[in-house]
């Protein structure tokens, strides 16, 4: 999204990824930040908005002892070894904690697409999203692809039309491509009209088909607006949710609508912007200090 915006509610309201346990997070040298502005603000502490309904508010390392190797004059009678460099490891990528959901994504009832605010669950992960894709930078690549973290992109075609080629780099890395609409019009649920939205929707439905091989499944209003009219439209686009959020990191911190750090199943809201490298950090500092593993969004949802 474009600038700060508020998220303010207008309404009154698979792939089933079956995970297990492949192993802990080895994660090394991890380093802390802190916890943005908050212009962006979401619906209250609500979850999940039904047809008709209102969003409110380790173990230990035990060495063993060096071994001294023997020479040949500590040893007579065996010749010397021939001298061998010590082959250089082969660094391992760290393997990704994976869960089973146990949580549902709510049906499309009555022609209108549910909207999500958290989930619901016991496990410790967290997901990350991020918006528009404005500013591209290798930077961001770079920071992704170290701290291995998949993330749903929501994209907005004006945005990313100079170099749509840009973002296969996270996909490579685990990420979707997701819908933020063609024009980022923040006032399109008081401007538009349903076939306006539908159009603005399929638009980039069909574009990201085009660049990225996959229609997108979930959908993020520009500013975090949306209505009765945009849920129905989001489901006649082919979608399975609208998704928002109650955490945000923006300009180097974190900003949270409950609480003051992250929860378990917290969406948290990020942008393509020139903070880039302090936003995650901030995400990161706060994602460590609570425990939490990063997973993508639409694998849990089963949606991918």
């Amino acid at each position: 999204m474009f600038g700060g915006h508020s998220a303010v509610s207008i309404s009154t309201p698979s792939r089933r990824a079956v995970f297990s346990v492949l192993g802990a997070s080895v994660v090394a040298g991890l380093t802390a930040c802190t916890a943005a502005e908050g212009a962006e603000t979401t619906q209250g502490a609500g979850t999940t908005q039904g047809a008709g309904t209102t969003q409110g508010a380790g173990t230990a390392q035990r060495s063993t002892p060096a071994l001294t190797p023997t020479t040949a004059a500590e040893s007579p009678g065996v010749p010397p070894a021939s001298a061998s460099p010590t082959p250089t490891p082969t660094p391992t990528k760290r393997i990704r904690r994976t869960f089973i959901p146990d949580y549902q994504l709510p049906p499309i009832v009555s022609g209108l697409a549910p909207v999500i605010t958290k989930i619901e669950t016991k496990h410790p992960v967290v997901f990350l999203t991020i918006d528009d894709g404005n500013i591209k930078t290798p930077e961001s690549i770079k920071l992704m692809a170290e701290y291995d973290y998949p993330s749903s992109l929501f994209l907005t075609k004006d945005t990313i039309a100079d170099n749509p080629a840009f973002f296969n780099a996270f996909k490579a890395q685990g990420s979707l491509i997701e819908n933020h609409t063609v024009t980022h019009n923040i006032n399109m649920v008081r401007q538009w009209g349903y076939q306006q939205q539908l159009n603005d929707m399929v638009g980039m439905q069909e574009y990201a088909l085009q660049h990225y091989g996959r229609r997108p499944t979930l959908f993020r209003p520009p500013g975090g607006a949306y209505s009765n009219v945009m849920r129905q439209a989001v489901a006649d686009a082919g979608m399975k949710a609208i998704i928002t959020w109650e955490a945000k990191a923006n300009a180097g911190k974190m900003d949270y609508q409950v609480g003051n750090a992250l929860r378990p199943g917290d969406i948290v809201l990020m942008h393509f912007r020139a903070e880039f490298a302090a936003d995650l950090a901030a995400f990161r500092a706060a994602q460590l200090a609570a425990g939490l593993e990063v997973v993508l969004l639409e694998d849990f949802l089963g949606v991918a």
